[in-house]
């Protein structure tokens, strides 16, 4: 019989405890499976765009999906006192933890909590939420992040200012100015057939509001056509304005 040194011998063990033994390490290896298999927060990695007063949903949700109705689920900006956007505990919303901007403005759906969907809805739009949120499930430690990016577009003014002396010049001035922008906009000028015209620089102005006011102004020969378009665009938000004039007694 082997024996240690220092110890007492080793006993055959019951045929019961050997089965005890083998049933917890079978259970160990499940569930250590199962903790590395545990659900994953998926949320797009391209930034929710959205202009303000639209009401927008920043997604986010578990994968493979399972019942999030009573979790914790936390909706966070880190760069705001306190951070909390929305928190959802045990069912219910705790709206005293969230940041004054987001008073009764947020909400999850019970029935897409079930189905593992964690999406925040956002009604309308502000300036100020524009932002990175976070969305974090203590109970599985795992988080995600959305971008939201606001912006504000309007409409455009374009006028005609003509040539103290019209007869004795080839040339007219257009001009075009557009209030109320976020974030800051181009301005550009085309011809009838949609060719890029040559501009002067465009004029930008932030107000105290933080939206911007942009002017331009473009001169044309007579050999173009008579119909010209300021157009207005925003890369970052793809959003576009643009209107049209036509310039009388041109041929």
């Amino acid at each position: 019989m082997l024996q240690l040194k220092n110890e007492q011998p080793l006993k055959p063990q019951p045929r019961a405890f050997r089965a005890l033994v083998f049933h917890h390490a079978v259970f160990f290896l499940l569930l250590t499976h199962h903790c590395g298999g545990q659900p994953q927060m998926v949320s797009p990695s391209q930034p929710i765009v959205a202009v303000v007063g639209d009401d927008v949903m920043l997604p986010c949700h578990l994968e493979p999906a399972m019942d999030a109705s009573e979790m914790t689920v936390e909706w966070t900006r880190p760069d705001l006192e306190p951070r909390f956007v929305h928190v959802w505990r045990s069912g219910v919303e705790l709206e005293n933890k969230k940041h004054p901007s987001y008073m009764r403005r947020t909400s999850l759906s019970p029935n897409r909590l079930k189905h593992g969907d964690i999406s925040l809805t956002l009604p309308r739009v502000k300036l100020s939420d524009e932002g990175t949120y976070k969305c974090f499930v203590p109970t599985i430690s795992r988080e995600s992040t959305v971008e939201l990016v606001v912006g504000a577009v309007s409409s455009l003014n374009i006028s005609l200012a003509r040539p103290e002396n019209e007869e004795e010049t080839s040339a007219v001035v257009l001009e075009c100015e557009s209030k109320g922008w976020y974030p800051e906009p181009e301005v550009l000028w085309l011809d009838g057939e949609g060719n890029l015209l040559s501009a002067g620089p465009t004029e930008t102005v932030r107000g105290l509001d933080d939206l911007y006011t942009v002017s331009s102004r473009v001169t044309v020969e007579k050999r173009h056509s008579n119909s010209f378009t300021c157009r207005v665009q925003q890369n970052k938000t793809n959003q576009t304005r643009e209107t049209e004039i036509h310039v009388p007694g041109r041929k």
